[in-house]
């Protein structure tokens, strides 16, 4: 006969065995499922950060001085969209400069055409690379000598020629950017005048390429605009 235990428990019979035997079967199938989950799992490494992609690919990399070594500090610079060989850099008293050989020669392309030496900002439209927009009035103050400018110079054939377009009185420019599907919409921020209250600062925009200019965000007499940025995918986002 068999016996009436079974592991230490009374034996089940009839639907009652069978009731716990699907139980068991279903517990069974429950920790394979675990089990299997918890190695797959442990497989599975968290995906890394855009950051610590770039960090690792710039890693190699090495500074270093590309001149030119004129003109004092520079804080002013940008590049083209689509052309890794052309960029821009202006300087605190020495203009404009460009390369079109990533650095290896650089060109003064400003003197002949500005009246100032001093650059706050330079922007090229992304739409029309040709067209480059620069604010001028070296916008890092400090307290040996921080250089006023006589506003913003356009030029419409890469820097071989310039044309003033305005904003004369904002004395130090920080920042321009230009809408990246129209070259005639254009934004500069101004720090106005350093040390003495004064109207023409905060933001201007133009829309017929610098010909005229709309005063758009403005707080105080005291309070100067820093820097801009446009949403990217809508420049409508300032």
């Amino acid at each position: 006969r068999p016996s009436a235990t079974y592991f230490g428990f009374p034996r089940a019979e009839g639907p009652r065995l069978r009731t716990m035997t699907g139980m068991f079967k279903r517990a069974l199938a429950v920790v394979a499922l675990t089990f299997i989950a918890l190695p797959l799992a442990a497989h599975q490494a968290p995906a890394p950060a855009p950051a610590d992609e770039l960090s690792k690919a710039l890693a190699p990399l090495k500074w270093r001085s590309i001149g030119p070594f004129r003109g004092g500090r520079a804080n002013a610079g940008t590049g083209v969209v689509g052309d890794p060989r052309t960029y821009y850099m202006g300087t605190t008293g020495g203009g404009v400069w460009k390369t079109i050989n990533a650095g290896i020669t650089w060109q003064n392309i400003s003197d002949g055409y500005f009246n100032t030496t001093t650059i706050g900002a330079i922007a090229v439209a992304e739409s029309d690379p040709n067209v480059v927009y620069v604010g001028t009035g070296e916008h890092a103050v400090r307290g040996v000598m921080t250089s006023d400018g006589d506003g913003v110079y356009k030029s419409t054939d890469g820097g071989k020629t310039w044309k003033k377009i305005g904003l004369d009185l904002t004395q130090h420019i920080s920042r321009i950017v230009v809408d990246p599907t129209n070259a005639d919409i254009v934004y500069v921020a101004a720090q106005g005048t350093l040390y003495t209250p004064g109207p023409e600062r905060g933001v201007f925009k133009s829309t017929d390429g610098g010909k005229s200019w709309r005063k758009v965000l403005y707080l105080s007499d005291s309070t100067g605009a820093a820097d801009l940025e446009l949403q990217p995918g809508d420049p409508n986002v300032v």
